[in-house]
């Protein structure tokens, strides 16, 4: 059974919620939800509402709004992914973040953490400040083991979350080359970064201009381009900053001379795990 009208009972379901805490505050239930959610920050973990969407055992969308594609099926990301409210999103600058989420409010729950990557958004899941629209898979990882379809079945749930480390092992950064570009413009969709998996900024470097690198600009999602006003000179190198920790790595002449738009290329860097 698909949920993908759970975001609107969602949203009624949290504004009668906060409606009793306001007005109810005598009642046990509220205040240890508050207090646990308190609990919860301080040693690293945050409340955030979740919900589920697309197949019971799926990946959701079809790639979502960051623009990975039939790749959110398939390892590394294995369909344990999400899309995730704005204010985490952050216009695509999230895309590729790693989260743990985790559940007790139900009794299905395991109590466990589930890693999932951000691939896509929930534009209206605005009434918390965080929420995670996950998939199928993901909702149900975070199950007692055989309950996962009772878990999914509660629709609606208040989970904890934190930022972890994104780590992809014997997984190097893959380039794939947007349909759209030609010899004076590049587009790139950059996929699999380990540690904080979402990128400040991505710059790229001509093979006939050893010493400058030009910055490339966020098209949408995790698809970063250049508009170079004249023939680019492959081989082309890109640099990557991390959103988090400002780190850097270079993959030196990944995309060769000859590219061709709509083709992959795997460099032999990744940041380290």
């Amino acid at each position: 059974m698909a949920f993908t009208s759970l975001r609107s009972t969602f949203f009624l379901l949290t504004f009668a919620a906060t409606v009793s805490v306001l007005f109810n505050g005598c009642h046990g239930f509220y205040p240890k939800l508050i207090n646990a959610s308190l609990a919860a920050s301080e040693h690293g973990w945050s409340p955030a509402g979740a919900t589920w969407y697309g197949s019971p055992t799926g990946a959701g969308s079809d790639g979502g709004s960051c623009g990975y594609g039939g790749s959110v099926a398939k390892a590394p990301f294995s369909s344990l992914v999400s899309a995730i409210s704005p204010s985490l999103y952050k216009s695509g600058k999230g895309c590729g973040a790693c989260y743990e989420v985790k559940c007790t409010s139900n009794s299905a729950c395991s109590g466990k953490p589930a890693t999932v990557v951000v691939t896509d958004e929930c534009p209206g899941c605005v009434l918390e400040s965080s929420h995670f629209d996950l998939s199928g898979s993901s909702f149900g990882a975070m199950a007692k083991s055989g309950q996962a379809e009772k878990l999914r079945d509660a629709g609606v749930l208040q989970i904890q979350y934190r930022k972890v480390e994104c780590n992809y092992p014997g997984t190097t950064i893959a380039f794939h080359v947007d349909s759209g570009s030609n010899p004076s413009y590049f587009a790139t969709l950059i996929e699999y970064e380990n540690g904080d998996g979402d990128l400040a900024s991505v710059d790229l470097k001509q093979a006939l201009d050893s010493d400058s690198w030009q910055p490339m600009q966020q098209s949408w999602g995790a698809v970063w381009k250049l508009d170079a006003g004249s023939q680019l000179q492959a081989p082309l190198s890109i640099k990557l900053t991390s959103l988090d920790s400002g780190k850097t790595i270079v993959a030196t002449s990944v995309i060769p001379a000859g590219w061709k738009p709509g083709k992959t290329y795997r460099s032999v860097v990744n940041f380290k795990a």
